[in-house]
């Protein structure tokens, strides 16, 4: 929605707050005017009454409020309830509402075991076996012929027929060093017979993630056999907003709830909040371990995750209805008793489904609107009230300079009637309007008819001429970009 949309609904939400609520009431004519405006511009002041030079309507006088007093907007205490303006104070209170976030089972990372050749040898068995499977520890893989082994058994069994100690000592040895298990070393000893095969299992109990072993294949040492990731426990990879991730801490607390496993709530716990955030979605992801000793959890799953996050001291917090957010900015309407209200600046923190921390801008035990607020941000905005800014809030960087080319039809002290083109950075078409011009000397040598360029600055109060230049090469008469009617635009 363009700066025009904006302030057109603005002027009619403020007016049908002035006329059905009784804010212009016949007591008015005996107090001072302080200076006439249109509505529709109220940057721009008149000593007068009568008609307005941008629109077709009559100007409306601005009255000095009762006592003198300027500074806010004040409205019949009977018009507020009326209106079913509702208050909320500002205090203190906990954010230490859980945090809810959807996520993704995956494999835990460290379950994972590795099989491999201990020696160069043949296949002559495989079990039927494929990877997905889930199998136990202790399943058998394949079975493996190592000649090496062969020869160093031998070796073994006619030293220990000697029954020189130290010599089979070594002997057992190098068994060990030829990459032969314990286990098949202890039964050589207890049966005396040469193992000629040896039946690889599963060092784990999980889901086979690959197997890379075939019947009759020839193995080189060291050669990958089968890698098999562990079911229990699992891991669930939560995607947290890169706000929030401040909240938590491992060892937090976590329940999940699976659609696959409908009415159930898995207890686990923070594992780590990973150091790399995403920058396409402006995430941090969260692991969190889950127990699963039956295995019903498979990786892939997703799940809803709520974590309890950290409680900390209570900080200023405000309904997060009674915010309100203008895009470079956050505002409330302050209630300052006896039906005045005053637009403020604040700097927002932390949000849950209801609070949003207050950093700067508000004090405890303040009021602000929670409900009609915005119908009185525009009545103060068509009366030109200001905001009460941050004090300590660097300034912000000046808006965006938009730029088109027209022609000038109008020329009042400070301000140009301009028929232009489309404001293509702003999506505002071609039309007739006037507009303020920051510095008066911009318009020196300028006259009626010339064709121009303008840039314009989007400001609380509309759109401001800041820089303005005439075309070379146009005649004084040349036609102007075809007239909109001037409300168009507005509605």
């Amino acid at each position: 929605m363009n700066t025009l949309t904006q302030r057109g609904l603005q002027a009619v939400l403020a007016l049908a707050l002035s006329v059905s609520t009784g804010l212009v009431v016949a007591e008015q004519t005996e107090r001072e005017v302080l200076y006439w405006y249109d509505p529709m511009y109220p940057q721009q002041r008149f000593d007068a009454p009568g008609k307005s030079p941008f629109m077709d309507m009559d100007l409306v006088p601005r009255y000095a409020e009762p006592g003198g007093d300027a500074s806010g907007l004040r409205i019949d205490p009977r018009v507020t309830q009326n209106l079913g303006v509702r208050l909320a104070e500002v205090r203190r209170a906990p954010f230490d509402q859980p945090l809810v976030a959807t996520g993704n089972l995956a494999f835990d990372a460290r379950s994972v075991a590795v099989v491999q050749a201990r020696s160069g040898g043949f296949v002559e068995r495989v079990h039927p076996l494929a990877p997905g499977d889930v199998i136990a520890a202790g399943a058998p893989l394949a079975e493996l012929l190592i000649p090496e082994w062969a020869a160093a058994q031998e070796e073994f069994l006619g030293l220990r027929r000697l029954g020189e100690p130290e010599l089979l000592a070594a002997a057992r040895q190098r068994l060990r060093l030829a990459g032969m298990p314990a286990d098949l070393i202890a039964r050589l000893e207890r049966t005396g017979q040469v193992q000629s095969t040896w039946t690889v299992t599963s060092p784990r109990a999980g889901v086979i993630e690959t197997l890379e072993v075939r019947q009759g294949m020839t193995l080189a040492p060291g050669q990958t056999l089968a890698r098999i990731n562990g079911l229990d426990p699992v891991w669930l990879e939560v995607a947290v907003p890169e706000a929030q991730a401040g909240r938590l801490a491992a060892g937090q607390a976590v329940e999940a709830r699976l659609a696959a496993l409908p009415g159930q709530v898995l207890r686990g716990e923070v594992d780590a909040i990973l150091p790399q955030a995403d920058a396409a979605t402006r995430t941090v992801t969260v692991r969190v371990v889950l127990p699963n000793p039956d295995g019903r959890l498979r990786p892939g799953m997703s799940a809803e995750a709520e974590l309890a996050t950290a409680t900390g001291e209570p900080t200023l917090a405000i309904p997060t209805e009674a915010v309100i957010r203008t895009g470079r900015r956050a505002l409330v309407m302050r209630a300052d008793g006896e039906g005045r209200f005053q637009p403020v600046e604040i700097r927002t923190g932390r949000e849950s489904a209801e609070l949003t921390e207050v950093l700067e801008g508000l004090s405890e035990g303040q009021q602000v609107v929670a409900s009609g607020q915005f119908l009185l941000d525009s009545e103060a905005s068509l009366r030109g009230l200001a905001v009460q800014a941050l004090g300590s809030t660097p300034a912000a960087p000046p808006p965006a300079l938009h730029e088109a080319e027209g022609t000038l039809v109008a020329l009042d002290g400070d301000m140009v009637g301009l028929s232009h083109g489309p404001f293509e950075t702003l999506g505002m078409p071609g039309m007739t309007m006037p507009f303020p011009v920051a510095d008066p000397a911009l318009l020196k040598g300028l006259k009626v008819g010339d064709r121009v360029r303008v840039g314009v600055r989007q400001t609380d109060d509309g759109l401001l001429i800041e820089r303005i230049e005439k075309l070379a090469g146009h005649a004084e008469q040349t036609p102007a970009a075809p007239e909109a009617a001037p409300h168009e635009g507005h509605h």
